[in-house]
């Protein structure tokens, strides 16, 4: 029996949605699920108790960033990422392919894989596609991410061609590799391709011909306008196969994780809840809202009547903006907790409306 177990459960009359069981080394993930980000091992202010709180399944943290800090050899005296952090559920690890992107000015790229200029003291490090695994392996992932090049929107198609050539290139190689460990830790390559739905078709093409046991779509969320998001998502997700885990990279506010699991997506992650809670901002009826506004200053109503995280039993409006007017850090912890909630019974409420 295959040591990489995915369930499609039920599947929607209404869309292409559907509901499945992803079984990992720590834990069985219902999907579709969203994945909230701890890049450096910690979900931003949140304890493991409280990202528990929030109903998450699964969290996202980050090689790139992990490798230089605190270091691979720390993690592994800690046996591992889920030791180190104390988070005993599943745990997904980007391959630093995205920093190809956001590091822009850092980086350098050739055929043997990436070149890092630390954004912390300037050393030189290199990512190869067997270095990024053994990295995973080391954090002891549950899910791992091949090393891949994020082709920023806007790259001409000979551009996004080259990268596609070398990704796939890393892929092959990639494949092989953790094949040969025999390990129960998934690992997903990463559809590229930009924003040409032929370099799109061509990649899934090649990447679903070695057989991993899932499948990401990456280079999207990277500034394109919501409608081609959308547009891409519902193009390439049937490109991938049926019976394995898809999963969208990036995406996390809730009119995109909606397009998504309607095009059968099952997974999704964003940096998006945390990171509007420390300007202030929260969810509440799918939009984003600003506690720093005045109308709430003696508002006494939770930040959501409909919401029951820890946030909304416990506090109103009133003191959350006072918290953050203030310059409390409990202000980003509460707000966060929120929206990661938020996002969490989001999709539980797609889910009863497609099944």
């Amino acid at each position: 029996m295959s040591k990489y177990i995915f369930k499609i459960k039920k599947k929607s009359s209404t869309s292409k949605a559907r509901l499945g069981e992803l079984v990992t080394p720590h834990g069985t993930i219902q999907t579709p699920v969203f994945m909230p980000v701890g890049t450096q091992g910690t979900v931003k202010s949140l304890t493991p108790d409280q990202i528990v709180s929030t109903n998450s399944q699964i969290i996202l943290a980050n090689t790139y960033h992990l490798s230089l800090r605190p270091g691979i050899d720390i993690i592994k005296k800690h046996h591992g990422l889920h030791d180190m952090m104390q988070w005993q559920k599943p745990i997904l690890t980007d391959s630093g392919g995205y920093q190809v992107f956001s590091l822009a000015k850092r980086r350098q790229v050739d055929p043997t894989g990436i070149t890092f200029q630390s954004h912390i003291n300037g050393a030189s490090t290199h990512f190869s596609p067997k270095h990024v695994i053994d990295l995973q392996c080391g954090f002891n992932s549950d899910i791992m991410m091949i090393l891949d090049i994020c082709t920023p929107y806007g790259a001409t198609k000979k551009q996004t061609a080259s990268d596609l050539e070398l990704t796939h290139n890393w892929a092959r190689e990639s494949y092989d590799y953790w094949a040969e460990k025999e390990i129960p830790n998934w690992c997903f390559p990463i559809v590229q391709g930009g924003f040409y739905m032929d370099l799109r078709q061509e990649s899934a093409e090649v990447l679903t011909a070695l057989n991993y046991p899932g499948y990401a779509l990456g280079g999207l969320s990277v500034g394109e306008p919501k409608e081609l998001l959308h547009e891409y998502i519902e193009e390439c997700a049937p490109l991938l196969p049926e019976d394995k885990p898809r999963y969208v990279m990036g995406i996390g506010l809730p009119e995109n994780i909606k397009v998504a699991i309607e095009n059968g997506v099952d997974m999704f992650d964003c940096v998006v809840p945390t990171r509007i809670a420390r300007h202030g901002q929260f969810f509440d009826e799918d939009i984003r809202k600003n506690i720093k506004k005045e109308m709430y200053k003696e508002d006494l109503s939770p930040l959501s009547e409909t919401c029951e995280c820890y946030t909304c039993k416990q506090f109103t409006k009133s003191y959350l903006r006072h918290l953050f007017i203030a310059k409390e850090m409990l202000a980003s912890t509460l707000l966060s907790i929120h929206n990661i909630y938020y996002l969490n019974h989001y999709v539980e409420n797609l889910k009863k409306q497609y099944f």
